[in-house]
């Protein structure tokens, strides 16, 4: 494809908005931008364009729906202060986060002018967040009894693997052994519950209300998967959520505001794992800071942390092992069983 300095092909202009392409083509579906065509009919963004996505992913950061964006953008400043309202609620987190961290290297100095000198762990302690529990146990079938430590746990933490990875079963175990941790598991999607137990708990209702009126309003579909799903996130209770297969029963668009939902409220919830195969929920382009992923391997060797760039042990691994939406739509429901070796 062939561009000018003043027009840029579409990875080109991701690149400088710091953004995938695939939001790119979402808000150009979305109709918040209008790429011109080459003479070969490929999409270009010139400078018009280029500003106009700048204000779009700016507005994006600060917790805005596309739906309040387009708002925004036509004049319409309806929705404005709840979304700054949820901003400025997030930015209070990172806050609280950066002054822990403050402290406790203020800790560290106190101590080398003492004479007390931190090891190299220590040190690279300091980047992880307060909430970082650390986990270390035997792993189950197929590992074999393998030995398994978890160092790491961001805000957000995908698990991927392939069929017969065994993915499920290490999330399982994850949940018992992490402190305080609760496992979400595909039953959920059969049990109609939510209504009355929102009923019950009207805090509880207004939160999830909140939540997915956001969710709507950046093109998720308002289904019993997700409300029940919502329900799950919103509700008081465990401090670490492990949810089995969050697409599930969950349509392209509604998977694409969940996971910019989950993004945007990251910084001040509890840690999320996630099994997934879906690349609407990992978009490897756009996995930033505060994600993890985990993959469990084909072979059945330890589960090990994949960085999100080309070249990456693990990395192509990963790619391979999610599908687009419609891909997995059509194989929603199928369960692989394998029995153990005897």
């Amino acid at each position: 494809m062939s561009t000018t300095p003043q027009f840029l092909s579409p990875s080109d202009a991701a690149k400088r908005l710091g953004v995938s392409t695939k939001a790119l083509r979402l808000y150009e579906e979305r109709g918040l931008i209008n790429p011109t065509r080459t003479a070969a009919g490929w999409r270009a963004y010139g400078p018009d364009e280029m500003s106009r996505a700048a204000v779009i992913v700016a507005l994006r950061s600060l917790g805005f729906s596309l739906a309040q964006i387009a708002r925004l953008l036509d004049g319409d400043t309806t929705g404005l202060e709840d979304a700054l309202v949820a901003h400025e609620a997030m930015l209070e987190g990172r806050i609280h986060q950066v002054s822990h961290m403050v402290e406790r290297v203020r800790r560290l100095r106190t101590e080398i002018a003492n004479g007390q000198t931190p090891d190299a762990e220590e040190l690279a302690r300091l980047l992880a967040p307060a909430v970082e529990p650390a986990a270390a146990f035997d792993l189950p079938w197929p590992w074999g009894g393998e030995r398994f430590e978890l160092r790491v746990i961001r805000p957000l933490n995908y698990i991927v693997g392939p069929l017969f990875s065994g993915k499920t079963r290490l999330a399982r175990r994850l949940a018992s052994e992490l402190p305080n941790a609760a496992y979400i598991g595909l039953e959920r999607t059969k049990v109609a519950d939510a209504g009355a137990r929102l009923a019950g708990d009207p805090a509880l209702e207004e939160r999830v209300e909140h939540s997915l009126a956001w969710l709507i309003e950046d093109g998720a579909s308002r289904t019993d998967a997700l409300i029940t799903l919502v329900t799950a996130l919103e509700a008081d209770g465990p401090d670490i959520l492990i949810i089995d297969m969050i697409e599930e029963g969950l349509d392209e668009a509604t998977q694409y505001a969940l996971i910019a939902h989950l993004r945007r409220r990251a910084a001040d919830s509890r840690p999320l794992f996630m099994l997934t195969r879906s690349r609407a929920i990992l978009d490897l382009e756009s996995v930033g800071a505060d994600e993890a992923i985990l993959l469990c391997p084909a072979n059945h060797s330890p589960p090990i942390a994949v960085a999100p760039y080309p070249g990456a042990q693990g990395y192509e691994a990963v790619a391979t092992c999610l599908a687009p939406p419609e891909a997995r739509a059509r194989t929603a429901g199928v369960v692989a069983v394998r029995k153990p070796a005897a």
